[in-house]
């Protein structure tokens, strides 16, 4: 399907990119370099790329000026636009303990806190699922259309009223209030709210419970330890 010379770091790249090098395709259109910091870097690539997992995508300029998409965030960490980026808890991602990976006990505290008293939402779950969806990335795309920190779906956000998505306030507003009514509907039930936040609640009730989505089941037991890991800090 793809054609040498290129190690597997620059394959892998490319197939997160979801760029086609297969005959006829325009690949001399796009170029290829490893930066200095080991890091591989794609420029020219067309603005229709999309990621083809569940990596994150980073579009920025270079130091040329060029514009460029690497899986890898620039070197100088500022002045970049995350383009992909799915359920943070739902990956593999074996290198990251839950139980010890940092909490954010900071960003957007303001809201959390007062969305909580206005839903009657666990603040600890509030974060934890904000911590789960985007890791506090206000910025958070992901391929399914969903984005900014609590991730919200367009037609979710519709039906909550929620008219900006990427505005942070407004994202936990609706978040928060979307976990309130999925706890309302489950009878305070945190795991059903949990799967069914992740999956929808129509698949949690033709599984009768938790889907059986690997997905799913790693955002349910992840946020479950990140909720009780919130609770403990807050307190």
């Amino acid at each position: 399907m793809f054609r040498r010379p290129f190690n597997s770091r620059a394959l892998s790249v490319l197939v997160i990119l979801g760029l086609s090098l297969h005959a006829g395709a325009p690949a001399a259109e796009i170029v290829k370099r490893q930066l200095p910091d080991g890091r591989i870097e794609y420029t020219n690539v067309p603005s229709t790329s999309k990621s083809g997992n569940g990596d994150t995508i980073y579009k920025y300029r270079n130091q040329l000026g060029v514009l460029s998409f690497s899986d890898q965030k620039p070197a100088n960490g500022k002045d970049y636009q995350v383009i992909r980026f799915d359920c943070f808890a739902c990956r593999a991602q074996p290198n990251i303990n839950w139980k010890t990976t940092p909490l954010n006990l900071r960003d957007f505290r303001e809201h959390t806190q007062n969305l909580s008293q206005l839903t009657g939402v666990d603040e600890a779950l509030i974060r934890a699922v904000i911590h789960a969806e985007s890791a506090f990335n206000p910025n958070a795309l992901s391929s399914k259309g969903a984005s900014g920190l609590m991730q919200l779906m367009p037609a979710t956000a519709a039906e909550l009223g929620v008219s900006d998505r990427m505005d942070p306030t407004e994202n936990i507003d609706g978040g928060s209030r979307y976990l309130g009514q999925l706890l309302a509907l489950y009878e305070g039930n945190e795991t059903l709210a949990t799967a069914a936040y992740n999956a929808g609640p129509g698949a949690v009730a033709r599984y009768s419970g938790i889907p059986p989505f690997v997905e799913t089941q790693n955002y349910v037991e992840r946020v479950k330890v990140l909720r009780q890991r919130y609770a403990q800090a807050l307190n």
